[in-house]
């Protein structure tokens, strides 16, 4: 049987089980038994269940006791030592079989990545003719440890159902291994040994045009990665620099996987009310926005003229005693009678019993009071006159109890949404809160931009720190200066925690490369618990740029995730993968759509070098008498060279490759800033 197999997914989560949006790991599991299992998977079912022993079971008991048993289930969720953490103890008393390769399987593939994969309490086995395996929570987790072990789940299953185990192993492992799309070819082992530092030699000398040469010297590898054992090295640095990695241990990532993971595992944004004032500019609605009065809040009149009563026939005609004036100010009016006219200025109330306004330019003065200066009488020549002539009746702009706003609308200081919510006496709004920014500098070697004197030998100055300090403001986020940190573990991670306490959000720079004093990376896991979901992505300017998550308990004692950003020491990286990683992140906590940089088409101006990686080229994009978008280069592009930040105001998101694109290609840039004129 070459399939399709049955596959059930149990999603075992008591908060998925309240709101099932909030689970994210059926979806990537689907997508691993489509794509990795090669199309020979078909969801036959897929339930939620809350962490409890009793439910996980009565769940499980249909798919494998019934007449159609499913050939496997997957559970996801509750493999951990939290006290609600109950699946093994579920599954394990339900398998007749264990399967102890598979979980060694999905805890070494676990391993390579994070040693906190020996955290995991993996289950599997088979019950009847089902195969069950019990995954990690967390989407990252649940899709390594199926990755790991899909092509040779079908094997088992087949077995588990009943398949005559001697025609299914004739022609040895080598045929199964074949059948099962397992390359152990030497090409392919190496290829594989190979994957995760592939990006290390690509060179720095090509050409981008006119002065745009790298000016320093190619990177160079005098061995092949990977070639020597890495089975006594770790993360840990308390064993000393002897037995730190000497490559990094973490999977390059491409920057859309990197993007969607930041996507996933960023908070969803938290509300507050707040007063309609100036401090509400920039912020994003969480509610409609209903009007509490009528605008109009009285009939008014649009035109400068004459109120009047219309007579049945519409014809206003003759000479007419003016009896009132009724400016935009607020004022008692007596009522207006048949026959009489009242003066009446645009935006003012219409007296009681006025039915129109007649314009000024459509009468004639015919008297003035005796001091000449006020009129007593006007002539009016008006036939077919109706009532509401002129007039803005109430609630004609605005109806109370009308939306005006909606959720998910972000206020600007320039459109008029305070203007609007002022006008029907909305005082208070209940908007998305926007998150808080913690900004650190690690490294001994950092200084003080403003610090006084000269530099001594290996001092630099902190230029990230007020860079990354400044665009965040610039985007409209409130930020604490959590000052530098020095590259001593005890003090990195106490730091870490002050920022945790008073940041929703953290952004280090540094310490994110391979030297021995590189500590934020081990800091995040080992110290403060967290979870790396990439910790190098295949781009330049950035390759070491890092996205964790933190569990931390709020002020309720609730237990809440921080995101934290580690980006690279380099100026110029900071500031890319700043707008490029941190920002959607931050608008998504904000409620901002769509997040990130808003991309534009633009035409290249000279002729561009290619880099083996995808590269974020700082560019200024000029805006030409045609309408037309063009790109020029920064200059040199050296990820430490501060020059290439200078009148930047775009990406210029250039593909990976070789040779170079032509003036007059076309490519996308990231908006940084306003647009130039040429």
């Amino acid at each position: 049987m070459d399939g399709p197999f049955n596959a059930a997914i149990l999603i075992v989560s008591t908060t998925a089980a309240r709101d099932p949006s909030a689970d994210a790991s059926a979806t990537v599991l689907r997508e691993v038994l489509m794509q990795d299992g090669a199309g020979r998977w078909d969801v036959v079912d897929e339930r939620i269940v809350s962490d409890n022993v009793l439910d996980i079971q009565r769940n499980i008991m249909p798919w494998t006791d019934g007449p159609d048993p499913v050939h496997l289930i997957v559970t996801t969720g509750g493999t951990g030592f939290s006290v609600a953490d109950v699946t093994p103890e579920a599954v394990a008393p339900m398998i007749h079989k264990t399967a102890p390769g598979l979980i060694h399987a999905m805890l070494s593939a676990s391993l390579a990545i994070t040693p906190f994969a020996m955290m995991s309490r993996p289950t599997a086995g088979v019950r009847n003719k089902t195969v069950i395996v019990t995954l990690p929570g967390s989407p990252k987790g649940a899709k390594e440890n199926l990755q790991a072990i899909i092509k040779t789940l079908p094997h088992a299953c087949l077995q588990a159902a009943g398949g005559n185990s001697r025609a299914l192993h004739a022609g040895g492992v080598k045929k199964l291994e074949a059948d099962a799309g397992i390359d152990r070819s030497p090409s392919q082992a190496s290829s594989t040994q190979h994957h995760h530092h592939h990006h290390h030699g690509h060179s720095h000398g090509h050409s981008h045009g006119p002065g745009q040469s790298h000016g320093h010297a190619n990177l160079q590898r005098f061995t092949t990665p990977s070639s020597t054992s890495a089975s006594h090295l770790s993360n840990d640095f308390s064993l000393g620099s002897a037995r730190r990695y000497r490559e990094s241990p973490y999977p390059m990532v491409s920057v859309d996987d990197a993007l969607a993971l930041i996507s996933e595992h960023t908070p969803e944004p938290q509300t507050e009310t707040v007063k309609v004032d100036d401090t509400i500019v920039g912020l994003v609605l969480a509610e409609d926005v209903k009007a509490k009065e009528d605008v109009p809040a009285f009939r008014a009149s649009i035109v400068d003229g004459y109120a009047v009563v219309v007579p049945k026939d519409g014809n206003v005609k003759g000479v007419f005693p003016v009896t009132g004036i009724s400016h935009a100010a607020p004022g008692e009016m007596p009522p207006l009678k048949e026959g009489e006219i009242a003066r009446i200025t645009t935006g003012a109330p219409l007296p009681p019993g006025a039915t129109a306004v007649i314009m000024v330019e459509d009468t004639t003065l015919k008297t003035m009071t005796d001091d000449g200066k006020e009129e007593k009488e006007v002539e009016i020549q008006a036939g077919g006159v109706t009532d509401g002539a002129n007039v803005r009746e109430i609630g004609s702009d605005i109806a109370q109890g009308a939306v005006i706003l909606k959720r998910g609308e972000q206020i600007s200081g320039v459109g008029g949404e305070i203007g609007l919510l002022a006008a029907v006496g909305v005082a208070e709004a209940q908007v998305f809160k926007r998150p808080v920014i913690g900004i650190l500098s690690t490294g001994d070697e950092i200084v003080d931009y403003d610090r006084p004197g000269g530099l001594k030998l290996g001092e630099v100055r902190d230029t990230n720190r007020i860079t990354l300090i400044s665009a965040a403001r610039e985007w409209g986020f409130p930020v604490v200066d959590l000052g530098i940190a020095s590259d001593k573990p005890g003090t990195l991670e106490e730091t870490l925690r002050a920022g945790l306490r008073e940041a929703d959000v953290l952004i280090t720079t540094g310490g994110v490369s391979m030297g021995e004093l590189d500590l934020l990376k081990p800091t995040i896991e080992r110290s403060l618990g967290g979870t790396i979901h990439f910790g190098r992505v295949a781009m330049k300017p950035g390759k070491p740029s890092t996205f964790a998550t933190i569990p931390v308990k709020d002020n309720a004692g609730n237990r809440i995730s921080k995101v934290i950003f580690s980006l690279p020491g380099n100026p110029a990286s900071a500031l890319v993968t700043f707008h490029l990683f941190v920002l959607p992140s931050l608008h998504k906590q904000s409620g901002v759509t769509p997040v990130g940089l808003p991309k534009v088409p633009v035409t290249l101006a000279h002729e561009f070098g290619l880099d083996s990686r995808p590269e974020f080229h700082r560019a200024v994009v000029t805006i030409g008498q045609d309408g037309l978008l063009t790109a020029s280069s920064t200059g040199g592009q050296r990820s430490s060279k501060v020059g290439s930040l200078r009148s930047a105001n775009a990406l210029l998101c250039l593909p990976g490759g070789t040779g170079k694109l032509d003036k007059g290609s076309k490519v996308d840039a990231l908006l940084m800033n306003s647009i130039r004129g040429a």
